[in-house]
């Protein structure tokens, strides 16, 4: 194992300039403390040593210009630059990018591959990006995708247009729409799913998501879009809320997991067909892509569409 030298920092007073207003702390800290684990980072936060304007503040509070960051000394790990990634993964991003100006960039997400590092993982697509382009110095994620699900993620470019379109999923200038196979026949009627999700982290650092009463509301909106007899059909789902796992937490509520879904759904749904008994000569992965984005005017699909 190779010993990483480290150093230990003193206090720091960071102040919040005016491009950077309306960044989550937890968000400002990732990027402003190089080289600090994400876990040590969320501890530092959670035990309320760091303070904003000398109080004690949640990972969500959002900063203000002008706001004072105390940051507590720590053990920062000293390291190289990051180490590149594969020419073949950066390629396939590359190509998969959709949508580009000097604000924002779509990429269509290839499922298995995490939006970032962390849990194990020392990489993710925002790491990948931020090596395609080194000249983009505040490339952020808007939102994000599970590492299974394939699709639309949109990546700002400027810090401007992470907030504006952060602006826009709070309220309605953002519609995201999601294609998902499922188990079954799904009811032409069945329009929505309404369910409180709580969300609860397993000692294994896993997510799991529930449908309780004790749970934030959460909202979905479904269509069906193709059937195939009884056996599978194709929706589009709309999440109204942003829970995390929401869609697949949904479909499996309804009775109709999404097919390939390990953790909610269906995982056997490729071993085999359940009326001819023959294999289904289709990939094991989920079936749920981002499929389309619209947003000030601009529209984006993925190939599923």
């Amino acid at each position: 194992m190779t010993n990483i030298p480290s150093q230990t920092s003193g206090v720091q007073l960071l102040e919040v300039s005016p491009e950077l207003a309306g960044q989550r702390i937890d968000n400002f800290l990732r990027t402003q403390l190089k080289g600090v684990p994400k876990t040590l980072i969320y501890r530092i936060l959670r035990k309320g040593e760091v303070r904003v304007n000398k109080g004690r503040i949640k990972p969500e509070y959002k900063l203000q210009a002008g706001d004072m960051v105390r940051v507590p000394p720590l053990r920062i790990a000293e390291r190289d630059e990051p180490v590149p990634l594969a020419q073949g993964l950066l390629e396939r991003l590359e190509t998969a990018i959709l949508y580009e100006d000097k604000a924002l960039m779509v990429i269509n997400k290839p499922a298995g591959i995490a939006v970032h590092g962390g849990s194990g993982l020392s990489f993710g697509v925002i790491e990948a990006l931020r090596q395609l382009r080194p000249e983009c110095k505040e490339l952020e994620l808007v939102h994000r995708l599970d590492r299974d699900t394939s699709g639309l993620l949109m990546v700002a470019k400027k810090r401007s247009m992470l907030r504006h379109l952060h602006e826009q999923l709070r309220g309605d200038g953002v519609d995201k729409r999601y294609m998902a196979l499922v188990r079954g026949r799904w009811d032409s009627g069945k329009k929505q799913v309404s369910a409180p999700l709580l969300k609860n982290t397993l000692r294994s650092g896993e997510r799991m998501v529930e449908v309780t009463s004790d749970g934030k509301e959460a909202l979905t909106l479904f269509r069906v879009l193709r059937r195939f007899g009884d056996f599978a059909t194709l929706v589009e789902a709309k999440p109204v809320t942003g829970r995390t796992h929401q869609i697949r937490v949904h479909a499996r509520h309804a009775g109709h997991g999404i097919a390939g879904d390990s953790k909610y759904g269906d995982e056997g749904f490729f071993s085999g067909n359940s009326r001819t008994g023959r294999q289904t000569p289709v990939p094991a992965c989920l079936c749920l892509d981002g499929a389309a984005t619209r947003w000030s005017g601009i529209e984006a699909r993925s190939a599923c569409r």
